[in-house]
């Protein structure tokens, strides 16, 4: 079989919290290691700090003596150093990357979208938001026309069909779906770009996974092994 064409040209390479295989993960040090090593997109969790800051964290929990507060408890001077805040991100990397972000706390998307704005280029064009509730992602769209928007769940959860959920999210100006690289083929792929939604496969971490995803016509992949990635794009390429 033929390789599916993408609708992205070339499909993005999201480095998963940064360079994550090689560096601590959503650290400023992965973020750059993994443009670097030739990611064209950086991967990472927002929640907003008790005084409204974003920052770049999975769990969203911070440890203090033996206890473990949310993220949204504790102001941004409390936080430890490693945590970095969006605004640390662009400062430190620029804006000519796309930025892939789920967003763990709903209520902070207004404040992603303003940071990104402030930082200047195509920063807003570059951000893609992310959330399991596609309802949620919906009502994202009316805080700016450019910014990408993102349903992340599993072909499982999709009662309605996946043709009903790609026609869904074309009607509500929600950009591309995010499934697990098992939940993909190429029929699926096909599908969802007929109806114009870019495709996305997360937690690809070797090469034959890789290149299965790009051979279907994905339109970006998530991987911790950026140089994996980097390599079988390049291959893909050929």
């Amino acid at each position: 079989m033929a390789r599916l064409r993408s609708l992205q040209q070339p499909p993005i390479a999201f480095a998963h919290r940064g360079a994550s295989a090689h560096a601590p993960e959503n650290t400023l040090a992965a973020f750059h290691l993994g443009l670097r090593l030739g990611a064209t997109g950086l991967e990472s969790d927002v929640w907003l700090t008790a005084d409204g800051v974003a920052v770049l964290d999975h769990d969203g929990v911070v440890r203090s003596g033996v206890r473990r507060r949310p993220i949204a408890s504790v102001p941004r001077a409390a936080l430890p150093a490693h945590v970095p805040t969006l605004e640390d991100l662009y400062a430190e990397c620029g804006t000519a990357f796309e930025l892939s972000l789920d967003v763990k706390d709903p209520e902070a998307a207004p404040r992603v979208i303003a940071v990104a704005r402030a930082a200047g280029g195509d920063a807003v064009g570059k951000l893609w938001l992310c959330h399991h509730d596609w309802g949620q992602v919906a009502a994202w769209r009316p805080l700016a026309d450019e910014v990408r928007l993102v349903d992340s769940t599993r072909l499982r959860r999709m009662r309605e069909g996946p043709e009903r959920r790609a026609a869904t999210l074309a009607e509500e100006g929600i950009d591309a779906v995010n499934l697990h690289h098992t939940d993909w083929t190429g029929g699926l792929t096909t599908l969802f770009h007929r109806f114009e939604r870019m495709a996305f496969g997360w937690d690809a971490q070797h090469e034959r996974v890789l290149l299965s995803l790009l051979h279907m016509g994905v339109d970006a992949v998530y991987s911790d092994h950026v140089d994996r990635m980097v390599d079988a794009l390049a291959q893909a390429r050929r």
